[in-house]
């Protein structure tokens, strides 16, 4: 009965008796004895009270019956006196401590009842109350009591940690209790609790603690009452308290903890009708409440407060869940409804025609709250998610289908990198990361702990506080805090006493001795070994062990927490491994200890935790990290000789093996043996790398293998020898590149022609007829019957895996590679032979998981649905070929049961299969993003088949309901409808949209949908299906796949006799033609389509085929130019202005028509113009002058001649007038026909630009360059006026600089007059419409003469005041329009072209200094937008306020830069609150030649935009923004966050960069025989990129980008690239090019010629990883020079348009060329004498432009090339030793 007073009390009295001591009670004491005793005897009671005091703490129950007797009054009625009378006793008496009071009120507490009677030894709430109130207060007056405070608490008893210990306690003691009754006594206690403190009951950390409890036991029927009358209790007090942190702790315990609404009426009113609006957000969330009356107030309240807030909201607001909770899996049933019922992602045309940015199915923010919800996965709740998650993940998509690591939208921005300034800026480098616990990492181990607060095992929330006591007892613990957001803050920080050294000394001293006695020792492989064990528990008695050997105080703490949660250990898994190694001793003892572990253990075929695989990648991973920091800081302090300063956060208080130890005893991991300091093979931890699908951590420790092999990094000399067993480092590469998305560094790996790895890249290619005859080579090298070891690959498995297959034929796996290649090709009916085949002869035995899966693929391809592999009593064989999803194995039992009705079967597999894609998309590393891609198409695949199923088996409908949980009776199979099946169709052609021709994911969807629409025999559907299934797989170059569809198409029709009347079938032989044209037979393909005009009504379809025919007549020259212009195009062009449809597809067509037509006669012109001034021609000119004046002599002859004379001469001159007339005829018919191609040239891309927007770029460039060149001939003109009059002027904005600069004032010449009132014409109506774009063009014309004073004698500019004029009046014609934006932009040009003149002294160079007040005091300028910003057209002309960042104002200093021209970096603030850096020039160079090359980098940009090849790669230049303002002053966009390629491997004053890092001392000195000088660029990216997937994708940036830049750079000859004329974006690692004035082979005329195509030392090659030029670079350069090739045409207009430019002054004089190599060799002499006509530059334009014309038909020293051999001419030459040794040595050839 009295097993309660157990528990702690204050400690006894002296040696007196206690009857003696109360004897001597105060007068004070006797002013309350009423509130305790009803006794008027005070004397006697306090005698008697004084033996019972002593009776009741010592549980002498006899002596209370005596007593009791004596008293004459119930025994239990006593004890509560004697109690109450021994504390204030106590009180009075023992003089007790502040805790000693705290131990009081917990026992008082403790005794609290539920019941309305107390039974002994319980008390009623009331007299627990008054007795606390008594041991706090003291015997305040009650009169003097505040009225809403139950205990004043002055000595501060109700501190919030001390509540939370209360309420510890009583949460130990609600789950010691057993029966219901005694947990609802233990659960009075918090209720009392609450009333005692009252309004201080909303600290946070209090009521959070108190709802986690309540949640608990709220679901257990005799315990619900009280936790709801305690959560209504709460919510009266909260009522009172609106602060943010109170409704934030409320709101997300609402959602947890709201029971059964049938249960609690009362309660759910409070919490959702009367409460509070700022719940609002919370209430939202609930799960829907039942149809009851008694909720109809609620459930009414709920439904109209959800339908105010948008559905995608809810998707955001999923949060972490705990794992106990519910509430995830009821949000997720309720978001998937909405999902169905597309209420979260429509599914309609409108939204399918909507082109999202980020490629997904809907925006960033839905993208980003689904793939959220995959936490869910790992709670207990997993089976029911998973289903509903599938769902999700199906229709938000794959977004882009070609990304090498699998990214969310903007999850780039969230990419850690280190900035320069960390390896440049000596306060930095003296610094390494933390060897224990980062800030970051503290920052995420503090809200983890804030979680475990509240979690379900007490003991876990106890470890916790004590975990949180002594983390926040350090300095970088209280660091940490102060980090956190408000609320987050307010639920630790009660645990915090401030920097407590003796509480964190007694912490560690008792986890210490706690574990010291069960503690095994490192060395023990239990540890170590993942045999038999979770994850979870490998990972905490790992992470458990080590903890204790470091010497970091907080990673010790962590110790117990590790133990209870592996969230923790695998957070500081690294931390600890690090720290380990931080302070390993010289010998390496603990590194050669923990090395054999991880080998042994974790490095091995037989581990089956992948994740144990990761987490110590990631683990080295970090190590590396350490490393780059290391070697940074010990460079820099060794060059400046000063002791290398740690900034290492060491422990105050080490462990004791560690005590003593300095910071200089630590060794530097730069003498580590390795880089990830422990001793294992590189190529072991890559193969464990592919075993867990950490793809390009492989292939980092592969090039490290070779770096350290080959003494480079280099994959070493090919291997030409007859074996055909590859290296193992080559079969790693080739298996890692396989996986990943990636399509062009396989090649640079292969460098032999064995057939094994001729057969990986005729796979990866796609190329399966040539992997067939591989397979087949293969297969036959060694007999079926033959056994042996060998390694295995296997594509279906869950990843790529390197092990042996026990007893297996050494070709077994090429037998399966050849049943791949006939899938492939699309023979079924030989791949069924096959299989059969191989089963027969091999056995059942024999069969392996990815077997099984080729076989039921081709089962379900083919519609075999009695195929069944294995019998019931055979297994999948053991080994990696087991592991997987059976993914085609349970589609085709889905489909059986489809096909039969077997709901039970077909929802089991069902379920089954989208639950283990979900698990295995979960479990996958981020490095697999084709793994990821191929599994989110199979959910696709599966989302289809659910809604197949309710097609076929339910009643129809038009509602999408996929759910299949109660659909189990049914009447018999439906024929879908059409309109049924129209919102299935919307989805399938969305997929189609966002696969992108990514073949691999697409082609099994086509053929899946083909045999659902088999199954469900819709042969309307199936027959159009079939049709655009055989146009995308030959788009997708899969041309007998589509011939296979189209053999299917002709087998449907051919069953009924309407094949001629179907319009889907006369598609189908239309798609047959290009299916033959596009396999090389274009005369075939011709003849068909004339077929179909002949004999089908082709109605609309008709013009298209008159189209295509013209095409490919004119691409073959198979025909007379008059036939294929009559005939076909013009027959095109008449059929389609008779049609009536307007819709979108018929504009494209229309565009597309009117494009052919002009394209092929302007090519017309262009022969008829070459032939008309080609020699052949002009010889005959000469020979008809000569026979005319022939003719004209025998006239003159013949009149003075004889008669007989006459005759001859006559018939003499009758031949010669013959002969002349056929001349005149042929010349007259060439001119008119050369007129008239013209004329239908113009007209025609005039229709087309005017019609649609397919061709502007290439239909702009070509007709502005018709009109510049022919602007003197009448009808040029006439077209060029009707042109600028119908066409919507933005389309000509990419030229409006050429454009403008024709402006001038024509004096004389009618047809010249007309040419400038059509282009001024033009030019003012996209000035009025696009005055942003066109208008700063206009004033830098006008600007023309204003050259510096200094400037003026040197000629260096040309001053036409003729155009200069014709700009000032138009700027006066538009003052009447945009008088405001004009005299806006005139201030702000004003003032930048005195900030780039502004006069500066030598010693500012590389300071700020201030600007000056005319400069600085301009005024905002809201009509006139930021210079540099990106405006984007509109082509509506509106420009409404908003679209674009207006001028604010410039900063109050600028930066003066070194140079000659001294330009100054100023910086700009737009009125969207971003600073615009901005670089103001003014000097010798003019901007305008940099604009106009951006200008042309820009324009191919948009061509590798266009183009699927280079579009997939992301190939691209990089640009920047150039505007003149006069010809020596403009400004230049500043490139953020990137550094010159010269500065991070040099300096950035020459003091070593990374060569001194890592290279050694740096040396001018490049010769044939000497190249010394060690490339370095990779450490660019292992300094910068951290994780490997970052380090991948920057790097592969890298090299496209100067792939891309190199090729453009060789077309334009562009030079002068030296190292500080190439920056490098520290970012994405892609190259800028700056100082853009040399080009056109301009190099050449230097003092030293450029002799390279462009820049490839040894330092960008090093760059590009261990392929080098080989692989990525070389197929990127292969594609972007083949796009240039491809629009050659195109290109070559823009170059006439810009070299003839009259502004532009692109060749060099002899002095700039002089000028130019002493600037890059830094000489600061700027004086020169007068340069020659500065205008003689654009005489050689027609040498440029053959030049041009020549690299773009792809001839080299004389000789014609393909792409290929044009790509390897050009990297020869790049690389060659000789003409590097000759470049100037200001260029660098050495880097």
């Amino acid at each position: 009965m009295f097993h309660a007073f157990s528990q702690p009390w204050p400690q006894k009295p002296s040696n007196r008796s206690l009857l003696s001591q109360l004897c001597e009670i105060p007068t004070l004491v006797l002013k309350v004895q009423s509130l305790f005793f009803t006794s008027s005897d005070a004397q006697l009671l306090f005698g008697i009270a004084a033996l019972g005091s002593s009776c009741t703490f010592h549980g002498n129950i006899q002596s209370l019956e005596l007593i009791s007797e004596v008293a004459k009054q119930p025994l239990p009625l006593l004890v509560k006196e004697f109690l109450c009378q021994y504390l204030r006793c106590a009180l009075q008496f023992i003089a007790m401590e502040r805790m000693m009071k705290v131990s009081i009120v917990s026992f008082l507490l403790s005794l609290t009842t539920s019941s309305s009677y107390a039974e002994m030894p319980f008390f009623l709430d009331e007299t627990v109350i008054i007795c606390v109130q008594t041991i706090v207060d003291g015997f305040i007056e009650i009169n003097n009591r505040p009225l809403n405070v139950c205990v004043v608490d002055e000595v501060n008893i109700f501190r919030p940690d001390r509540v939370f210990k209360f309420l510890l306690e009583m949460h130990y003691q609600i789950l010691a209790a057993i029966h219901p009754r005694h947990k609802c006594h233990k659960l009075s206690s918090i209720a009392v609790l609450i009333r005692i403190i009252g309004q201080r009951v909303v600290t946070s950390s209090t009521s959070n603690y108190i709802f986690s409890i309540l949640g608990h036991y709220i679901g257990i029927q005799h315990l619900q009452d009280q936790c709801c009358n305690i959560i209504s209790t709460m919510l009266d007090i909260f009522k009172a308290d609106s602060a943010t942190e109170t409704i934030l702790v409320f709101g997300e315990q609402l959602q947890e903890k709201v029971p059964l609404p049938s249960q609690i009426i009362k309660l759910l009113s409070q919490l959702t009708v009367d409460a509070d609006p700022l719940l609002y957000d919370f209430i939202k969330d609930l799960e829907p409440f039942p149809p009851l009356e008694c909720l109809e107030r609620v459930r009414i309240f709920h439904e109209d407060l959800c339908r105010t807030y948008s559905t995608k909201g809810s998707v955001f607001d999923v949060r972490p869940f705990k794992p106990s909770s519910s509430k995830g899996t009821t949000v997720i049933e309720s978001l998937h409804e909405k999902l169905l019922m597309n209420d979260i992602i429509p599914h309609n045309r409108d939204v399918l025609e909507r082109e999202w940015n980020n490629g997904w199915n809907c925006d960033s923010d839905i993208v980003n709250a689904v793939w959220n919800l995959f936490q869910l996965i790992n709670t207990d709740d997993a089976n029911d998610i998973c289903g509903m998650l599938s769902d999700f993940v199906a229709r938000i998509g794959i977004g882009d289908p070609y990304q090498v690591v699998f990214r969310l939208p903007d999850s780039s921005k969230h990419m850690h990198v280190y900035p320069s300034s960390f390896f440049f800026n000596s306060k930095e480098t003296t610094c390494c990361p933390d060897v224990g616990v980062s800030d970051d990492l503290l920052l995420d181990l503090l809200q983890l702990l804030k979680k475990y607060l509240v979690d379900d095992s007490v003991k876990t929330v106890d470890i916790t506080v004590q975990t949180l006591q002594g983390i926040l007892s350090t300095e970088k613990g209280q660091g940490a805090l102060l980090a956190l957001n408000s609320y987050e803050r307010s639920v630790i920080e009660v645990h915090s006493k401030g920097v407590n050294l003796s509480l964190l000394e007694e912490l560690l001293l008792d986890i210490e001795k706690k574990h010291t006695s069960i503690d095994v020792e490192l060395d023990d492989s239990s540890i170590w070994s993942t045999m038999g064990k979770s994850y979870e528990i490998w990972i905490c008695l790992l992470v458990h062990k080590i903890a204790g050997l470091c010497d970091d105080v907080i990673l010790r703490l962590c110790r117990e927490i590790v133990l209870l949660k592996s969230e923790v250990a695998n957070l500081l898994f690294s931390s600890v491994l690090v720290n380990l190694a931080w302070n390993d001793d010289s010998n390496g003892h603990m590194r050669e200890l923990i090395s054999v572990k991880i080998r042994d253990n974790i490095f091995v075929e037989s581990n089956g935790l992948a994740k144990s695989i990761q987490v110590v990648l990631d683990a080295l991973n970090r190590l590396r990290s350490f490393y780059v920091a290391d070697c940074a800081a010990s460079c820099f302090t060794t060059r400046q000789k000063s002791n290398r300063i740690s900034s290492v956060s060491r422990s105050r208080y080490p462990s004791e093996k560690s005590k003593g130890r300095t910071s200089d005893m630590s060794m530097l991991c730069s003498f580590w043996p390795k880089v990830y300091w422990l001793s294992l093979d590189y190529l072991l931890v890559a193969k464990a790398a592919i075993h867990c699908g950490s793809y390009f951590t492989a292939i980092l420790y592969i090039e490290h293998w070779c770096e350290e092999r080959f003494n480079g990094l280099t994959l070493g000399a090919p291997d030409f020898s007859h074996m055909e067993e590859l290296p193992t480092y080559i079969e790693l590469l080739i298996a890692a590149f396989t996986q990943i998305n990636e399509p062009d560094a396989i090649y640079g790996v292969i460098q032999s022609h064995k057939l094994t790895s001729q057969l990986a890249l005729f796979e990866h290619e796609g190329n399966w007829s040539k992997a067939l005859e591989y397979c087949d080579l293969l297969v036959r090298s060694v007999p079926v019957g033959e056994t042996e070891n060998f390694p295995g690959k296997s594509s279906t498995n869950e990843f790529l895996t390197y092990s042996t297959y026990g007893g297996r034929t050494t070709n077994w796996k090429y037998c399966k590679g050849l049943m791949r290649s006939l899938q492939n090709i699309g023979s079924r009916h030989v791949l069924d032979l096959y299989g059969r085949g191989l089963v027969s002869k091999i056995g059942d035995s024999e069969h392996d998981r990815e077997f099984a899966e080729l076989q039921y693929e081709a089962a379900w391809r083919a519609g075999n649905w009695d195929f069944s592999l294995f019998s019931p009593d055979v297994t999948y064989c053991s080994g990696p070929s087991a592991r997987g999803i059976s993914f085609n194995e349970n589609l085709h039992s889905c489909l059986r049961a489809l096909q039969e009705g077997d709901f039970d079967h077909f929802h089991l597999k069902l379920v089954d299969t989208k639950k283990e894609l979900v698990l295995s998309i979960s479990n996958a590393s981020w490095e697999a993003a084709e793994y990821i891609h191929s599994n989110i198409s199979k959910l696709q695949i599966l989302h289809h088949l659910g809604m197949a199923w309710e097609l076929r088996w339910k009643s129809s409908s038009s509602k999408q309901d996929s759910s299949l949980k109660h659909v189990k009776k049914f009447s018999g199979p439906v024929i879908p409808l059409k309109e049924q099946l129209e919102w299935m169709n919307i989805e399938w052609n969305f997929i189609l949209r966002q696969a992108q021709l990514q073949m691999k994911l697409l082609e099994p969807v086509i053929a899946f949908r083909r045999v659902m629409l088999q199954i469900l025999d819709c042969k309307e559907f199936l027959s159009e299906d079939l049709l655009q299934a055989a146009s995308t797989l030959r788009k997708g170059l899969r041309y007998s796949l589509a011939t296979a569809a189209l053999h299917e198409l002709k087998f449907l029709f051919c069953q009924t006799d309407q094949e001629r009347k179907s319009r889907t079938y006369t598609f189908g032989r239309l798609e047959e033609a290009k299916i033959l044209r596009a396999q090389g037979q274009p005369d075939m393909a011709i003849n068909l389509a004339k077929y179909l005009l002949q004999n089908y009504q082709m109605e609309e379809e008709a013009s298209n085929i008159y189209r295509l025919i013209g095409k490919w007549l004119a691409e073959t020259r198979s025909s007379n130019s008059r036939t294929i212009l009559e005939k076909y195009l013009k027959r095109s062009v008449e059929l389609l202005e008779t049609g009536g449809s307007k819709d979108q597809k018929y504009i494209s067509r229309q565009c597309q028509t009117f494009f052919q037509l002009a394209h092929y006669t302007d090519s017309l012109f262009k022969n008829y113009e070459e032939r008309l001034a080609s020699n052949e021609w002009q010889a005959a000119l000469r020979l008809r002058k000569h026979k005319t004046k022939e003719l004209e002599v025998l006239i003159r002859r013949m009149k003075s001649s004889t008669k007989a004379k006459r005759t001859d001469y006559s018939v003499k001159i009758q031949e010669l007038q013959k002969q002349l007339s056929m001349d005149r005829e042929e010349a007259e018919r060439l001119q008119d026909d050369r007129d008239n191609f013209l004329n239908l040239a113009l007209e025609g891309y005039k229709r087309c630009l005017v019609i649609g927007g397919k061709y502007d770029l290439r239909v702009v460039f070509r007709i502005v360059s018709l009109w510049f060149s022919l602007h003197m001939r009448h009808n040029v003109v006439e077209s060029m006026s009707s042109t600028a009059m119908e066409v919507q002027s933005y389309k000509f904005l990419p030229l409006v600089y050429q454009i403008a600069s024709r402006l001038g004032i024509s004096k004389e010449g009618e047809e010249l007059i007309s040419f400038q009132n059509a282009l001024l014409f033009l030019v003012r109506k996209m000035a009025i419409e696009h005055p942003y774009h066109t208008i700063f063009q206009i004033l830098a014309l006008a600007n023309g003469d204003r050259i510096k004073d200094k400037q003026r004698n040197k000629n260096s500019f040309v001053v036409d005041m003729d155009k200069k004029l014709a700009a000032e009046n138009l700027l006066s014609e538009l003052s009447s329009s945009h008088g405001g934006i004009i005299q806006q932009m005139k201030q702000m040009v004003e003032i930048y072209i005195k900030l780039a003149e502004l006069e500066t002294k030598k010693e500012d160079t590389n300071k700020k200094v201030p600007l000056p007040r005319e400069i600085r005091s301009i005024r905002q300028l809201e009509l006139v937008p930021v210079v540099t910003a990106n405006i984007a057209i509109d082509p509506t002309s509106q420009y409404k306020e908003g679209t674009f960042p207006h001028f604010k104002g410039l900063g109050d200093s600028v930066k003066i830069m070194n140079g000659i021209n001294v330009p100054k970096v100023v910086e700009c603030f737009g009125s969207d609150g971003q600073i615009y850096r901005q670089l103001a020039k003014s000097g010798n160079d003019d901007l305008r030649q940099d604009a106009v090359m951006e200008q042309f980098f820009g324009i191919v940009n948009i061509f590798l935009q266009h183009h699927r090849d280079t579009w997939k790669r992301k190939l691209q230049i990089r640009t920047y923004k150039v505007v003149p303002f006069t010809p020596s002053a403009g400004l230049v966009e500043w490139v953020d966050r990137t550094i010159p390629l010269g500065e991070y491997l040099l300096g950035s004053s020459r003091n070593g960069g990374a060569h001194g890092r890592y290279g050694g001392e740096t040396g001018h000195f490049f010769s044939a025989g000497s190249l010394w000088l060690i490339p370095v660029m990779r450490y660019f990216f292992l300094e910068r990129f951290l994780r490997p997937a970052d380090w991948f994708e920057r790097r592969l940036a890298y090299t496209r980008s100067v792939a891309a830049s190199s090729m453009v750079g060789y077309i334009v000859g562009l030079g002068d690239r030296h190292s500080m004329n190439i920056l490098i974006d520290e970012a994405t690692a892609e190259v800028i090019h700056i100082d853009l004035g040399v080009a056109f082979e301009q190099g050449l005329m230097l003092k030293t010629p450029e002799r390279v195509p462009f820049r490839l030392t040894r330092d960008i090659v090093d760059g590009m990883g261990v392929t080098g030029v080989e692989g990525v670079f070389r197929r990127c350069c292969e594609e972007t020079l083949s796009v240039m090739r491809t629009n050659k045409e195109a290109l070559l207009t823009i170059i006439e348009v810009f070299i003839h430019d009259p502004l532009y002054k692109w060749a060099l004089s002899p002095l700039k060329a002089l000028q130019r190599q002493k600037e890059t060799n830094y000489d600061s002499d700027s004086s020169l004498e007068s340069s020659e006509e500065a205008c003689e530059g654009n005489r050689d334009a027609a040498r440029a432009i053959l030049r041009v014309k020549q690299k773009l038909d792809g001839y080299e020293d004389g000789e014609m090339r393909s792409v290929a051999g044009q790509v390897q001419q050009l990297i020869q030459d790049a690389i060659d030793t000789d003409r590097l040794s000759q470049m100037f040595p200001g260029w660098g050839a050495w880097l």
